[in-house]
């Protein structure tokens, strides 16, 4: 039998399954990698937001990443919510001595605006993560926290992308969701540009995209893929997901991370 491409994900756990490593597991299920995972923090959360959220010692952290790597290998890295400057910077270490690809979603806050980063983390994640990162995935608002630079239109996304690049990214892909008309996103790595676009589908059910795009990112480049066919072939997952998002609880529900298997069998929400 062939071994599947290994992908890990270093994140918070999201108790009611639409982000985080639930999130990122469900996707890498869905693409055929088998998944991983290093759990960094743990969150009270549901569709109406989180309640709590409680970070594991950087040992804990450290432990669990040296157990999986060192005996069954890794072919991609994935990482989310890391909660302090000390997760920060124990991952960013982890990930300087591992020889594969690393997506870093440097996640800031979650759907509903609630704070997954210590403010006192910023200056590690732009020092010490982005420049282990192969590519970076920050949404608009993410950008802002970390550079300054505010978008509030597409021709802006190249001055956003520039400076992200500045802290040392290999590659950046800024997620352009929050601006009106179709969905764009540009990736670039400073000398070529490759913009993506999708149709924009009008539905509110969209906890753990991000999550979901690093991911999808991690397992296509697992699979061997360069970055911008691995980020290409990701867009088109996660927007087949967002399209077939679901109600959940009282507020916003998640993506369906298997779309593509629901609308071949029929279930309901495809």
């Amino acid at each position: 039998m062939s071994v599947l491409p290994r992908v890990l994900t270093v994140a918070g756990s999201d108790s009611g399954g639409g982000a985080g490593i639930q999130a990122d597991l469900k996707t890498m299920l869905a693409l055929g990698v088998h998944g991983m995972s290093v759990v960094t923090a743990v969150t009270a959360q549901n569709s109406l937001g989180v309640q709590g959220a409680w970070e594991l010692p950087a040992e804990a952290v450290r432990a669990q990443y040296r157990s999986v790597v060192d005996d069954i290998g890794v072919q991609a890295v994935k990482t989310g919510m890391l909660a302090s400057a000390e997760l920060v910077e124990t991952v960013a270490e982890l990930l300087a001595g591992t020889d594969a690809p690393a997506v870093v979603d440097p996640v800031g806050v979650s759907k509903h605006g609630d704070p997954l980063l210590a403010a006192s983390a910023l200056d590690s994640v732009r020092t010490k993560l982005l420049p282990v990162a192969t590519v970076a995935t920050p949404n608009l608002d993410e950008v802002a926290q970390l550079t300054g630079v505010r978008v509030a239109s597409e021709r802006e996304l190249p001055e956003a992308a520039a400076a992200v690049l500045a802290y040392g990214p290999r590659w950046v892909l800024i997620k352009g969701g929050h601006l009106s008309g179709d969905a764009v996103d540009l990736l670039t790595d400073g000398s070529e540009e490759h913009w993506l676009r999708a149709p924009r589908h009008d539905n509110r059910h969209t906890h753990g995209t991000g999550c979901t795009l690093a991911s999808a990112i991690a397992s296509q480049l697992a699979r061997g893929r360069t970055v911008p066919e691995a980020v290409t072939a990701a867009k088109r997952y996660v927007t087949g997901a967002i399209a077939a998002g679901f109600a959940l609880g009282g507020g916003i529900g998640p993506v369906n991370h298997g779309w593509e298997l629901t609308r071949r069998t029929g279930t309901p929400g495809a």
